[in-house]
Parts: structure tokens; C-alpha cells; sequence
């Protein structure tokens, strides 16, 4: 997985998330729910990293608009 650059989260409002669970029906699960909330890229495939337990998926969001992008304020 690349690291999160600048650009993803430039600004207000803009987050990287990235979700750790022991298996990956588990973390698509979670993801999902997360990205059920705001304008989202949705997750990525899962990966491990060598050494540390789980599995892990990452996704941005912008917690300024709603799932289908319109504006929440």
C-alpha cells in the first residue's frame, strides 16, 4: 500500500481511514459501514503487513458531503 499523500487530505474535512480487523470479511465489513456515511473512494483490496496480525483496507472520506456527494451543510 502507498503512503497517504498530501493531496488525500488537503483539506478541511478530508480524512484517511484505514481499518485493521483479524479477518477480511470483517474489515470489508466495517469499511463498508464507515463509507455508508459520507462521499467515500471506498475501500481498497486488503493487505497484510508482515509481522502484525489482521488484515488491513484503506479508504478516504470526505465528511463534508453525503454517500451520493451532495453537500451535508
Amino acid at each position: 500500500m502507498k503512503p497517504i499523500s498530501q493531496a488525500q487530505i488537503a483539506g478541511p474535512g478530508l480524512a484517511a481511514v484505514e481499518v485493521v480487523a483479524g479477518d477480511e470479511k470483517t474489515a470489508a465489513a466495517a469499511a463498508q459501514a464507515v463509507c455508508a456515511l459520507w462521499w467515500s473512494s471506498g475501500p481498497s483490496q486488503p493487505w497484510h503487513v508482515p509481522g502484525e496480525p489482521g488484515v488491513r483496507m484503506r479508504f478516504y472520506v470526505d465528511i463534508r458531503r453525503a454517500p451520493d456527494g451532495t453537500p451535508t451543510t
